[in-house]
C-alpha cells in the first residue's frame, strides 16, 4: 500500500487578523476523559471505565514581528468584563500548489495568552510573539 504523507512546513492559519502567516501552530490535540464507574450492586471488586466529556488543548499561534502590526496583542487587550471577541479559526495544511490538504475549524476561539518576544543582546534570531487560544472544539477537513 502507497502513502502519501503530507510535509507539515506549509500552512496558512485564518484568525480574522490581516496576516495569514505563521511561523508555528501547535495544540491540535483532543483527549476523551475516561470516567471511572462502579455500580453498588456489581460483584466485581474494581471500577469500570466509560468514555466521558472531551478536552481539547490550548491552540499556540507563532510568529514574527512585523513593526505596526499589534493584531494579537490588540485581540487579547480588547477583553471587556465577562466579554472578549471570539471567533472561528481555519487551519489549512497546504500542498505543492497551495491546496488545502487537511483543514482543522476551531470554534469560538478566544485568547488566554500573548507573549512578546524574548530579547537578546547576542542573538541574531527574529522577534517572534506568541498568542495562546482556548476554544470550544475542532473539527477535521481531509
Amino acid at each position: 500500500m502507497y502513502y502519501n504523507a503530507i510535509n507539515r512546513y506549509h500552512f496558512k492559519v485564518d484568525w480574522g487578523g490581516s496576516r495569514l502567516g505563521f511561523a508555528e501552530v501547535s495544540g491540535l490535540d483532543i483527549a476523551i476523559e475516561a470516567v471511572s464507574f462502579r455500580d453498588g450492586n456489581s460483584p466485581e471488586d474494581q471500577f469500570r471505565k466509560m468514555p466521558g466529556l472531551r478536552k481539547f488543548s490550548n491552540i499556540t499561534l507563532k510568529r514574527e514581528m512585523v513593526r505596526g502590526d499589534n493584531e494579537f496583542f490588540d485581540w487579547i487587550n480588547s477583553k471587556q468584563i465577562g466579554n472578549i471577541e471570539r471567533r472561528n479559526i481555519t487551519i489549512s495544511l497546504l500542498n505543492d500548489a497551495h491546496e488545502p490538504v487537511v483543514v482543522w475549524r476551531v470554534k469560538n476561539a478566544f485568547p488566554v495568552n500573548y507573549f512578546g518576544p524574548v530579547l537578546a543582546a547576542g542573538d541574531s534570531n527574529l522577534a517572534m510573539e506568541t498568542l495562546v487560544l482556548t476554544h470550544e472544539g475542532i473539527e477535521v477537513e481531509n
